[in-house]
This record gives C-alpha cells, structure tokens and sequence, in this order.
C-alpha cells in the first residue's frame, strides 16, 4: 500500500473544487492546466502521489511542483505558467520593424521581377541586405522567420484582395438615383397588379461583351450507364471569335429585347434603340437605366434620340457601379443556363442559340426587382 505523502493538505472551498473539476473535464483549456487541475484535486482528495502519477500520466517531480506551488501561492498560481524568458530575443524589434517596412513594399521598388513577396524570396533579400542595414542578428534568417515576424503583426503580403475604387464623386448620389428608380418600379409594379397603366416603362440596359464562340476538337461522349456516369468532353478546342450581347430588361413584365453582334458600337446600339421603340407603345416613355459606355453617349447616338423627343429618358449607373444595374442578374442567369459549357460549330450557330436562350426566357419571364434600398444594404 504505498504511503501517504507528508506535505500539507490542499483544503478548498466549495466554489474552488467547482473550478478545478471544471477545468479537469474541459475539453478547450490547455492540456497542462488540466493535468494541473487533476493533480490538485486528487491531492486534495488525499489520494497518494503514485495514484496520480498513474491517472494523470505525469512525472512524480511535476506533482510535487505543482502542488507546492498551490500550498505556496493558492490555486490560480498553482494552474498557471508564470511568464518567464529564458533569454533574451535574438532578433530585435528594431530588426523586426525593419523587415515589415521591406514586406509593406513591392518586390518591384528593390528592383526584382515579381509583383508580390514570398516568404522565401523575402528571407532572401533580408539575408542579403541586414547585414549592412545593421541587422545582424537576420543575416541567418530563414522563410519561418519571416512568417512569424509576420504573423505578429499581421502582414500577409503574399497574398492579394480586390477593392474598387470609387472614382465617381457623384456615386452615393447617383446610387440614390437608381435606387430610386427601383422603387418606383416596385410601386408601379404593385398599382399595374391592381389594372393601373404605367406612363412609363423601366428598361434595364447593357451589353455582355466577349462571348466566346468555342467548337469541339472530338466530339463529346455522353453519360452511359455501363461506362461513366458524365459527359466526357476533349481537352482541346478552337476558337471561332467572339460575339457581344445588347439586352434590354423589361423590369415591369421581365421579358427581354436581345441583339447580337459582332461588335457593340454605336450603330448597334441604336439599333437597340429602333427595336424597343418598335416594341412599346408610342404613348409611353421609356426609361433606361444604362452605364456610360461611349456608345450610348456618341453623336450618332444623340442624333437618333433627337428625332425621338421625349421618348428615351436615360439614368446613368454611377462609373464603377454597373452592377446597381439589374440586367446583370440576367446575365448572370445566361452564364448558368444556356451559356454554360456551351459548344459551336460556328458563329453562327452561337448566335442562333443565344436568342433561342432569350426566346426561352421570354416564354417564361421572371420580374428582377430591387429589394434593398439603403446604402449600406446595397453593399
């Protein structure tokens, strides 16, 4: 029967032994406070010190660090490492700033070829350049030194996030605007469910450039039960060219007016134009919301709509805002139907099958409207 231990008993209150047990089922603290935890509540149970050497799976030595450290200093210094430096930091932090002043600049500004730092290529150049910067403790530094000089701040410049410069000054009121526009839309939209007659028509406008017009090396192989069980398809392919969409989005009924082209100049532009004014009532005025492509700006443009007074009312989507423009959701809704995976013999037949995609649509249509009205929602 081993024999009890001769130090002094560890005596806790209630809310204490709480904590302890607590800790020692916990499966989040850290593994050390809760062998400590075990150790000191089976102390205080006076279980022998060979009993919790085999239940906690610790060295003998630690126990009894741990539970003099308790009798010594209490409970929380009995749980706890006390922060100690064994010595001092071989890097400085005046090293350490100077190595994020290097990451916080373009590999480009030291007259490398990259655009962005790698951790290796960074450990590299701080190697080749502490020395006589008078850093001498990172003439041996290596790719982890950098990432934890890194992580301590953090800076991350190998890697890269997308922004969008607002160069619009007018955008947050151009965005009002629009935002305007949709809500207006929404109304009408509710009155002409109740057998009112909208004055005006919203029209949402764009084009959809660079759709690529892609034929088949080897013919695709179909699912098959027996074989496998997706469309097999050959790596390589040819490039017939490309054709540009126009639409215009009804956003009262969602039926849609489509052309194709080749290229999207003003010319076809107006021909957008010619075809909606064919489509709607003379009576109405049709109101475009449309971005500020130089198209839909130019003189033959303006020439058109002066033989058109009063019947196009443009609103302009503020410069980098064309996705306030609800036609995107369209296009959007091409790119996962009708356009995905699509496959050619020719130009031609791109065509062809685009507007086959519209006339489906428009057998169906579907109202795209706006539902979030203030700033912030809109981003």
């Amino acid at each position: 029967m081993p024999r009890k231990s001769q130090k002094a008993k560890l005596i806790f209150d209630e809310k204490q032994k709480e904590q302890l047990k607590t800790i020692s089922q916990s499966r989040k603290a850290p593994i050390r406070e809760v062998q400590r935890a075990n150790i000191l509540l089976r102390y205080s149970e006076d279980i022998p010190i060979t009993e919790i050497e085999n239940m906690v799976q610790v060295s003998r030595p630690t126990i009894y660090k741990w539970i003099e450290k308790a009798l010594a200093m209490g409970i929380q210094e009995g749980l706890k490492d006390k922060y100690h430096r064994s010595k001092e930091p071989v890097i400085t932090e005046e090293a350490k700033a100077w190595v994020i002043n290097i990451a916080c600049k373009k590999p480009t500004d030291f007259g490398y070829a990259a655009e962005m730092w790698t951790r290796s290529a960074l450990a590299e150049h701080v190697k080749r350049y502490a020395p006589a910067a008078g850093h001498d403790c990172l003439k041996k530094a290596a790719k982890a030194t950098m990432q934890r000089i890194l992580d301590g701040h953090p800076i991350r410049p190998h890697k890269i996030a997308y922004y969008l410069e607002r160069r619009d000054p007018d955008f947050e009121q151009k965005m009002t605007d629009i935002l305007c526009v949709y809500k207006e839309v929404n109304v009408q939209n509710a009155a002409t469910a109740a057998g009112e007659i909208p004055s005006i028509i919203t029209v949402s406008v764009d084009e959809k450039p660079g759709v690529q017009a892609i034929k088949n090396i080897a013919p695709d192989i179909m699912p098959d039960t027996q074989k496998q069980s997706r469309v097999m398809r050959d790596y390589e392919y040819k490039r017939l060219g490309t054709l540009s969409i126009l639409a215009a989005l009804d956003l009262h009924d969602g039926h849609v007016i489509a052309q194709i082209h080749d290229r999207h100049r003003s010319s076809e532009f107006i021909s957008l134009l010619k075809e909606m004014d064919a489509y709607y009532p003379a009576a109405l005025v049709i109101r475009i919301i449309l971005d500020n492509h130089s198209a839909h700006i130019s003189k033959e443009t303006m020439k058109y709509l002066s033989t058109r007074p009063g019947r196009f009312l443009y609103v302009h989507t503020p410069k980098h805002g064309s996705w306030l423009n609800l036609v995107e959701t369209l296009f959007g809704k091409m790119a996962r139907t009708f356009l995905k995976h699509i496959r050619v013999n020719s130009k031609q037949e791109l065509k062809e099958r685009i507007l086959l995609g519209i006339k489906e649509i428009n057998a169906s249509p579907v109202v795209h409207c706006w539902n979030k009205f203030s700033f912030d929602q809109a981003f």
